[in-house]
């Protein structure tokens, strides 16, 4: 991206990235963006934090859509459980992308079960969204 960028700066976008390069790649273009913007030009831990703050990446990784999930499961549905194509209709996304984009994240951060009666928000997802 021909852009300087600090180690800190690059901890800050791997860490909300997912463990997904795709991911980090897009997070960086954005930071990147906004420090040429807003800042020196240089991607260092704040700029990288302020970037990600705005487009609102949460210090996990987490997005709005992660959050509305959660969000929906633990308060609609008093932490569930649910049926998936419930969660899909009450956030305004497609099954399958939820199942298969963000479903698995939510399950490997420990936010979300799945069970054979439906999906259900861990004490620690319910604790995420308060933060």
């Amino acid at each position: 991206l021909r852009i300087p960028i600090t180690r800190d700066g690059t901890i800050e976008i791997a860490k909300r990235g997912r463990g997904t390069p795709r991911i980090v790649n897009r997070l960086l273009r954005r930071a990147r963006d906004f420090a040429i913007v807003r800042a020196d030009g240089t991607i260092n831990r704040d700029v990288a934090d302020d970037a990600l703050t705005m487009l609102g990446i949460d210090k996990l990784g987490l997005d709005e859509l992660d959050r509305r999930i959660l969000s929906v499961i633990s308060d609609d549905f008093e932490g569930g459980p649910v049926g998936l194509k419930t969660i899909a209709i009450s956030v305004g996304e497609e099954v399958r992308t939820i199942e298969d984009v963000y479903e698995p994240y939510l399950i490997q951060v420990g936010f979300l079960q799945r069970t054979p009666q439906g999906r259900k928000t861990t004490l620690a997802g319910k604790e995420h969204l308060v933060r």
